[in-house]
């Protein structure tokens, strides 16, 4: 089948080498940059540019790019899908692209299921984008309310053939409401951490935990801003959360209260001793 990509950034460019080395389909591929266009092309991936008279022969498009973009795109280019299509948006939030794609599926006559794969790199673009980036990772599924079984098994066999470990079934307000804490409220520390004074002083003085925590601080600044804003509700609350709890450790600590200090670190050494094992994958 024809599968078409709407952005040919680390995510899009790593979904369509996937498809290329793991499956028969054939890929067409759009992006804005004439770079990535090209770089995709002379790679081989993508067969040929997605246009709006090929649109109709694609059976399923991916579209990895902003929201603000994507609801723009998928508004324009609606009309020339083929009946029937699914489409799978890559984007990191859901509520706000179900509530408006879900009536233009009813309107032209195309099935639509929001996706998030739970991969990355610190690093974008295509010239980052690698085959294997999916590899025993978890991809989220969002599908609408009267979504057909047998479309969701076929896109479940389809992600895992691309290497996805698991398959994860959501609803978007779940989803929105796990991964502001999961992906987005871990962004918003490392930038805040790094932002220390001491960060710019520290050459010599950092290992392992340094990195960990400030690996995600390199990120698109337009694109996190735009994700955080969709989710602004359960951001806040966990943002709220944190403070509260950090301000638990920095009255104990300033007052001396060791009990304290030890007691709040024993509770989060157990419930990461606790925690159910996962393989992460890097950015999301």
């Amino acid at each position: 089948m024809n599968v078409g990509i709407v952005g040919l950034g680390l995510i899009g460019g790593s979904m369509a080498k996937a498809v290329k080395t793991k499956t028969e389909h054939t890929v067409l591929g759009i992006d804005i940059n004439p770079e990535t266009m090209q770089l995709s092309l002379a790679d081989g991936c993508v067969s040929a540019e997605l246009t709006r008279d090929n649109l109709s022969t694609c059976q399923l498009i991916m579209i990895a790019i902003a929201p603000g973009a994507l609801l723009s795109w998928v508004k324009e280019n609606a009309p020339f899908f083929q009946k029937d299509a699914v489409l799978v948006d890559l984007c990191g939030v859901k509520r706000i692209l179900s509530a408006q794609i879900e009536p233009l599926a009813k309107e032209y006559g195309f099935k639509y299921v929001g996706g998030h794969p739970m991969a990355g790199k610190e690093v974008a673009g295509f010239r980052n984008a690698v085959a294997d980036l999916y590899m025993d990772a978890s991809m989220i599924l969002c599908p609408e309310e009267d979504s057909d079984i047998q479309t969701l098994s076929w896109l479940k066999d389809f992600y895992l053939s691309l290497g996805f470990g698991t398959v994860v079934f959501s609803t978007p307000d779940e989803h929105d409401a796990i991964i502001s804490y999961t992906s987005q409220l871990a962004h918003v520390v490392s930038s805040a951490y790094i932002s220390s004074p001491t960060s710019r002083i520290r050459m010599g003085f950092t290992a392992g935990s340094y990195k960990d925590m400030t690996r995600v601080a390199r990120l698109n600044s337009t694109l996190w801003t735009e994700l955080f804003m969709a989710n602004a509700d359960h951001l806040g609350q966990e943002l709220d959360y944190l403070i509260d709890t950090l301000s638990s450790y920095r009255s104990a600590i300033k007052s001396g209260n060791a009990d304290e200090v030890a007691r709040l670190l024993e509770h989060g050494n157990q419930l990461k001793i606790t925690e159910p094992y996962e393989d992460h994958k890097g950015n999301s």
